[in-house]
């Protein structure tokens, strides 16, 4: 059967949900969480869906893309596919042709793909002239043992708690407009059922922080995304203390590992995460196409 790209509709986003967490295991290549697509949610289902690219072949999802914008796709393949070579060649004929839909033909600016390393898609794109760009770290935490205190008040955010939770989230966040309407619409979509917001208080009883974990099932890797400390409450290690948080909530939901994401330059992120019992993992890197 040949690889058809689509774009889902709202119910078919569900579809691309329960693919990405049948793809997550400890080991795998940096690639898109159930949670990538829960946080995207935030404009609403329909604006969701026109952004995530599909290519299936026989009705089976092979690889699922997610438009930041329309200058970078965030690409991720099924475990068993990463080497399928019509898979690899469909692939690079639809990310280097604006015309397939898929990436802009960058008269605005770079255009980018995020692609899982050791996959044939990526060695095919840079022998086709595409060229790495600024580097990210990934990094993971393992949950096999209890996480250690963490000094912090965890309350669990829910619809009462929503703009206290986008307030701390704007105040961590320069330029952000993440709204109290923003978490209800992220937090009715089917990613969110196995999510967690949560409020960090110290010990004055001020909320200094605020984390979102997602799981993607028992046994599986968890993600923290987003994670932010209020600029007001900066310097008094309360990133550490909400990273180990977050890391305690993944395991209460069963997750294997905590996973996060940030760039290379955010140094300080990079740093307060290793603190916080989380190994840096190699460089990733997207590619930009010439």
């Amino acid at each position: 059967m040949a690889i058809v790209l689509s774009t889902p509709d709202v119910d078919g986003l569900n579809g691309a949900v329960d693919a990405l967490r049948e793809w997550q295991h400890d080991g795998a290549p940096s690639q898109l969480h159930p949670g990538d697509i829960g946080w995207n949610w935030r404009p609403g289902a329909e604006a969701t869906a026109g952004s995530t690219r599909l290519w299936s072949r026989d009705g089976r999802i092979l690889a699922l893309g997610l438009l930041d914008g329309h200058e970078v796709l965030r690409l991720t393949i099924a475990p068993d596919a990463q080497r399928d070579d019509e898979l690899a060649h469909r692939l690079v004929e639809d990310l280097s042709d604006p015309d397939h839909g898929v990436l802009s033909d960058g008269s605005k600016g770079k255009v980018c793909a995020d692609t899982p390393a050791g996959s044939l898609v990526r060695e095919l794109l840079a022998a086709d002239g595409w060229t790495e760009d600024e580097p990210w770290t990934p990094l993971r935490r393992d949950l096999a043992e209890p996480v250690p205190a963490h000094g912090l008040r965890i309350e669990v955010a829910g619809p009462d708690l929503a703009e206290l939770r986008t307030e701390i989230h704007r105040a961590s966040f320069d330029g952000s407009r993440f709204s109290a309407g923003h978490w209800r619409v992220m937090a009715s979509c089917a990613a969110y059922a196995d999510a967690r917001c949560l409020i960090g208080y110290d010990a004055a009883g001020t909320p200094v922080a605020a984390a979102t974990v997602w799981s993607a099932g028992p046994g599986r890797p968890g993600l923290l995304e987003p994670l932010g400390v209020h600029r007001d409450h900066r310097g008094h290690g309360h990133g550490r203390s909400i990273s180990l948080a977050a890391a305690a909530a993944l395991r209460d939901l069963g997750s294997s590992s905590a996973v996060v994401c940030t760039p290379s330059a955010n140094v300080v992120g990079v740093t307060t995460y290793r603190s916080a019992g989380y190994t840096q993992r190699p460089e990733i890197r997207d590619l930009a196409r010439p």
